[in-house]
């Protein structure tokens, strides 16, 4: 098929291995019920040489958190020349740092939750670093997903305690103010909207067993909100994919407030594609079953550095195939 051999990358190193690979496996069945040539790739610290002795023609990303979903993988993709799917080096280093995607709504005027950033030093003068900020606020560690380390906090008692478990993850923490509403999540396809979900999770927020248990939530598609409010929150979350230069599938996160306020909380480059996920149920609601959403997803496989008009696709290949077929060499 035009897409020659097509390696689905699942597992990883993150703290979100397992996710992945259920991620991976549903992929890669859908994939080979439609008949396409693909195989599994599990990551893992080796996968520069797994690349080169599978000799694969694409790579279907399905992993997430840290290597996977911060931009480590599309590098070393990028260099051995092999086109992959979702968004580039840059657009998913952004998305995954917390921090840079606030400060990237706020350049380009999309509202965010207030927030401020600790470090582990500041847990020994935590008193006047939180100053005046107010609680509850939400704690979680800058470059993880799935909710990894999240916690909402009410006292600064609490707030030292999930400062310390965030930063077991991370070495910089996010202090978010809490903000009550209702939890909504649009899937993109690119800059298509594919829809508004709205959650209702069983604990106070969309932790990590709400998102993975079965009957962990309930799901509302599309979101209940009325036809200018939806409109609006599809509209936002198109200008923060925007912002941060995605492409492929991404899902926006956002609450919007009892008093129609909206704000959008992080984008995800690599959402889930489990039974349980969100942008496959939105896929659903618009006719798309989730083998359609997979080729979908596989079209949009390309190299972002060498998208120029002058880009020799001859260089490309020999790029890709030197890669694969050459031996490591050290630098000096």
């Amino acid at each position: 098929m035009q897409h020659g051999r097509i390696g689905v990358l699942l597992g990883g190193l993150s703290t979100e291995r397992e996710v992945s690979l259920r991620t991976g496996q549903a992929v890669y069945e859908s994939l080979a019920e439609r008949g396409y040539d693909v195989t599994r790739i599990y990551v893992d610290h080796d996968i520069d040489r797994v690349l080169r002795q599978s000799r694969i023609d694409v790579a279907f990303i399905a992993l997430h958190g840290r290597f996977g979903e911060d931009g480590c993988i599309q590098g070393l993709l990028e260099i051995m020349g092999i086109p992959y799917t979702g968004s580039g080096v840059l657009g998913s280093a952004l998305a995954m740092h917390k921090v840079k995607a606030k400060e990237l709504f706020r350049l380009h005027n999309v509202p965010t939750p207030p927030y401020y950033v600790l470090v582990s030093r500041d847990l020994d003068d935590l008193a006047r670093v939180h100053g005046s900020f107010g609680f509850p606020v939400v704690v979680k560690p800058v470059s993880e997903g799935s909710s990894v380390g999240v916690t909402v906090v009410q006292t600064l008692g609490e707030l030292g305690a999930a400062a310390e478990s965030a930063l077991r993850f991370d070495d910089q923490v996010l202090v978010e103010r809490y903000t009550r509403g209702r939890e909504i999540s649009v899937g993109c396809l690119d800059e298509w909207v594919l829809g508004a979900v709205e959650i209702e999770p069983t604990g106070e927020f969309y932790d990590y067993n709400s998102k993975y248990q079965v009957n962990g939530s309930t799901y509302h598609v599309p979101a209940r909100l009325s036809p200018a409010r939806y409109q609006s929150v599809v509209d936002l979350a198109r200008r923060a994919v925007q912002a941060l230069g995605c492409t492929g599938p991404s899902r926006v996160d956002l609450i919007v407030t009892e008093g129609d306020n909206e704000y959008v909380l992080e984008v995800n480059t690599l959402p889930g594609m489990t039974p349980t996920s969100l942008v496959p149920k939105l896929a659903a609601w618009v006719g798309m079953d989730f083998g359609d959403l997979c080729e979908a997803i596989l079209a949009g496989a390309r190299l972002h550095t060498c998208s120029r008009a002058d880009a020799s696709p001859s260089f490309v290949r020999g790029t890709a195939e030197q890669a694969r077929s050459e031996p490591q060499r050290m630098l000096v």
